[in-house]
């Protein structure tokens, strides 16, 4: 039947397997409304557009399906092209749809009016692009999911003339069948099995990209070490005895990649937030696969690329490599000794955190989903914080936007309700997005929320001494964040010990809430 193509726009959206939309409406987007309770789509309302596509993007993070978010025309596009721009740089799947003025060049003055919309949301954006037909508005967003499958997940936009969202349109064709990415086959990782059988110290660096559960076995059939990065944390499992951790960012880490003889990497861009250095440091062949082509031709030349998906890619490196005969050049002694030696480096550099990383971990289950915000206590725990499965901690590497944590984590408890989930942000970084924590206390999640209170931009005032400048700027008069968590009906702690930190953590996971656990430097 015949509906405004705002309800058609719902209905398309839950035929393609979206049950969950976060947004705010407004006068110019209300007709994406209409459809929603119809379409059986539950609407997350959020406080600001800001939080609503962080949330967007930690369901997305945590369901591996897109995060759809709705937003109203002019500012509430602006507030989310923050979120927009951590899923480019993160590679997360969102789609966001918005209304749009009909006419903006000739007629001035008009509510929300910017001087090219489209254009903005681009900079942002996988693309953005405008539909003014109905027939139109279905393409693009069958066009955005077809994309999410098939290429490196990015958030789209499409924006719809206020008069169009508001006119009668047929419904949306039904789904087809979606495009088959093409896989690896046995023939594209000769190359790769031709140059392990020859090498003695091979060594992989495992992404964010990687997709599958096989890398432990694969890693242990080819007596390989590995290294992953901050996002590919958890691909080896726990305690893999030839697993460096996401220590690639050490200084050291160039000296152990410089001594294999073979690198691998899977689904890594190896970007400076992924190295802090330009070049990885590698002496032998390196081998590069990734879907993004990008990637694939960047400055640290690989001799062997191979443009596929990580997951067909090891399914097959491991049904050809199963019998073959381990290397034996590297030692789970030389391993332990360079992990033990990093760890005391970063201890140094931002003294006092590791052991509240160290009760935190010891007190979460193991299952736990963590988002964590731009925070010195989130930068060292990315790097000592072993997680026994693959993405299972969610940072804003990329992008960098403080804020992240909260709402994404809100996102992320919605897409995987019955499971643990955990905050955890700086006190600086809590300000952007702290008003998001009534949507937790509405939704009754159980949610860990540690908050970790320096006082100031530590991380600032560090970088400002290490350049000789007198630190300014870096100290803002904080609430009593306790209170502020009980005002918006939340539940609050502020554990002195490390033994009551762990209390607090377990007793906020069998509640029937957020509890904020609000903790210092001086819990040591």
């Amino acid at each position: 039947m015949k509906r405004p193509l705002g309800a058609q726009l719902s209905h398309m959206l839950r035929d393609r397997g979206v049950d969950v939309i976060f947004g705010i409406p407004g006068v110019h987007n209300q007709e994406l409304y209409r459809g929603i309770e119809e379409a059986g789509i539950t609407h997350i309302l959020a406080r600001h557009e800001q939080g609503a596509g962080f949330m967007a993007d930690g369901y997305a993070r945590a369901t591996g399906t897109p995060g759809v978010a709705y937003v109203i025309t002019g500012p509430g596009l602006c507030n989310i092209m923050t979120p927009m721009g951590q899923a480019y740089s993160d590679s997360v799947p969102m789609l966001v749809l918005s209304s749009c003025l009909d006419e903006t060049q000739e007629y001035r003055g008009q509510l929300h009016q910017m001087k090219d919309q489209q254009a903005a949301a681009g900079t942002v954006a996988d693309w953005s692009a405008q539909a003014n037909t109905a027939l139109a508005a279905y393409g693009l967003v069958e066009r955005a999911f077809e994309e999410f499958e098939l290429n490196r997940p990015r958030p789209k936009h499409i924006q719809v003339p206020i008069t169009k969202l508001e006119a009668d349109a047929d419904p949306a064709p039904f789904p087809n069948q979606s495009a088959l990415r093409t896989k690896a086959q046995p023939p594209d990782v000769a190359p790769v099995v031709s140059l392990l059988n020859l090498a003695k110290r091979p060594l992989f660096i495992l992404g964010g990209g990687c997709r599958s559960n096989e890398w432990r076995q694969i890693l242990t059939q080819l007596g390989a070490a590995c290294f992953t990065t901050y996002a590919g944390r958890g691909m080896a499992g726990v305690n893999y005895p030839l697993d460096f951790g996401a220590m690639l960012p050490r200084p050291g880490s160039a000296d152990v990649i410089a001594s294999a003889d073979l690198v691998v990497a899977v689904g890594a861009e190896l970007g400076e937030v992924d190295l802090w250095r330009r070049e990885l440091g590698h002496k032998a062949t390196l081998i590069r696969v990734d879907l993004d082509p990008e990637v694939l031709s960047d400055h640290h030349r690989a001799a062997v690329k191979i443009q596929a998906d990580s997951a067909s890619f090891a399914r097959v490196l491991w049904a050809v490599t199963e019998d073959a005969k381990p290397a034996t050049g590297w030692t789970a002694e030389e391993v332990a000794e360079a992990r033990a030696r990093w760890r005391a480096e970063v201890d140094a550099e931002r003294p006092g955190i590791v052991p509240v990383i160290d009760a935190l971990r010891a007190a979460m289950p193991a299952d736990t989903m963590i988002y964590s915000d731009m925070t010195q206590f989130a930068y060292v725990a990315k790097e000592v914080w072993d997680m026994a499965y693959p993405h299972h901690w969610h940072h804003p590497t990329g992008f960098g936007t403080l804020g992240y944590a909260l709402p994404a984590g809100i996102g992320g408890a919605i897409g995987r309700r019955g499971k643990p989930t955990a905050v955890i942000a700086g006190d600086y970084g809590f300000h952007y997005t702290m008003q998001e924590l009534g949507v937790a206390v509405e939704l009754g999640l159980p949610l860990p929320i540690i908050l970790w209170d320096n006082g100031k931009l530590k991380e600032i005032e560090d970088s400002m001494v290490r350049g000789q400048i007198a630190p300014n700027a870096v100290v803002a008069r904080n609430p009593d964040f306790c209170k502020l968590a009980e005002a918006f009906g939340a539940r609050s702690a502020a554990p002195s010990t490390l033994d009551a930190l762990q209390d607090a953590v377990r007793a906020a996971f069998e509640a029937d809430g957020p509890t904020l656990i609000y903790i210092t430097p001086d819990i040591l």
